[in-house]
């Protein structure tokens, strides 16, 4: 089947995918568990486009497909994080587009949800069904999940696409509606099939960032966005523990003023492999780990972020 052409290295989702439509075992919601970046939302897209096409001519799907992708299908709805400026929910890729910087990681809202339902409650148009896909569900909130689930419990002639890291990032009433489907890191040859093929073959190069991917390709492009807006002489001076106090305020100023949360939490993944590699090779007596993860933990928090990074600097400037 055509759509899944483009998807490397997921073959056991592909197959379980595909003999879902072909045995017509269709379930009413599908979790595409794995980790970001190894091709769950373009799966997701083929096997939206495998649903509504049923009892479509199959020279019809490359245009089902690419209206998927214009989003102008009645009967398909894509659903992603969002974050909130000024009342107004804007997804990941408008807030980059516009340069937004942002203080929280987006999430599922409640609204979001309410617009599923509200979708689902008329009949398909053009299909047999309607599809609900639902990136990053793993950011819903408590309320959100709750308001899926009665969604989840009577989803009418319609299937929903889940996608997260893993079940245990999701309410166990949720999980266990979902067909599971696995999604796994990638090795390192379709890795690098991939990165040439979208064009960033120059990451091949940065052996950090493949060890932080961890078999994502997705990931490392992110990884490489996000190193792109850091200047080289403040990577240059985290790669060393502070000296000083002074030169950890100085420090966490800069890293504050320069980099938005996002860019923040990839800089702590970044140091975290860094400074474990200067652990492992004896150079740090001490590992810095635990004091790194714990600002991941108050970023993620809604911590003030300049306030994260001079506790977490200086905690470091101490176990120089």
């Amino acid at each position: 089947m055509q759509p899944f052409a483009s998807l490397i290295g997921q073959k056991q989702a592909v197959e379980l995918l595909e003999q879902a439509v072909c045995q017509q075992r269709i379930a009413p919601a599908y979790l595409f568990v794995g980790p970001p970046g190894v091709g769950r939302q373009i799966a997701a897209k083929a096997f939206s486009a495998l649903l509504l096409g049923q009892g479509q001519p199959d020279t019809q799907l490359p245009n089902l497909e690419k209206r998927l992708l214009a989003g102008n299908y009645p009967d398909f709805l894509w659903v992603q994080p969002t974050y909130l400026d000024r009342g107004k929910r804007v997804t990941v890729a408008e807030a980059d587009a516009a340069g937004m910087k942002r203080k929280t990681p987006p999430k599922i809202r409640i609204e979001q949800i309410r617009e599923i339902t509200e979708f689902l409650s008329r009949p398909p148009l053009e299909s047999t069904r309607s599809v609900v896909v639902i990136e990053g569900a793993a950011t819903m909130t408590e309320v959100a999940a709750n308001a899926l689930l009665k969604t989840l419990e009577e989803p009418g002639r319609a299937s929903l696409i889940l996608m997260a890291p893993s079940p245990e990032s999701l309410l166990p009433t949720l999980v266990s509606r979902c067909q599971r489907i696995p999604f796994f890191p990638l090795a390192p040859a379709a890795m690098a099939q991939i990165l040439k093929n979208q064009g960033y073959a120059e990451i091949l190069k940065h052996p950090t960032l493949l060890a932080i991917a961890q078999g994502s390709p997705g990931q490392a492009i992110v990884a490489w966005n996000h190193l792109q807006q850091l200047p080289t002489e403040l990577l240059q001076k985290l790669n060393q523990l502070p000296r000083s106090p002074r030169e950890a305020l100085e420090l966490a100023r800069e890293v504050d003023k320069t980099a938005d949360t996002p860019t923040q939490l990839w800089l702590l993944d970044y140091l975290q492999h860094c400074y474990w590699q200067k652990f492992l090779e004896g150079s740090l007596s001490v590992s810095p780990l635990p004091q790194l993860e714990k600002a991941r933990h108050c970023l993620l928090s809604y911590a003030q972020p300049r306030l994260v990074w001079e506790v977490t600097l200086l905690s470091l400037n101490q176990s120089a």
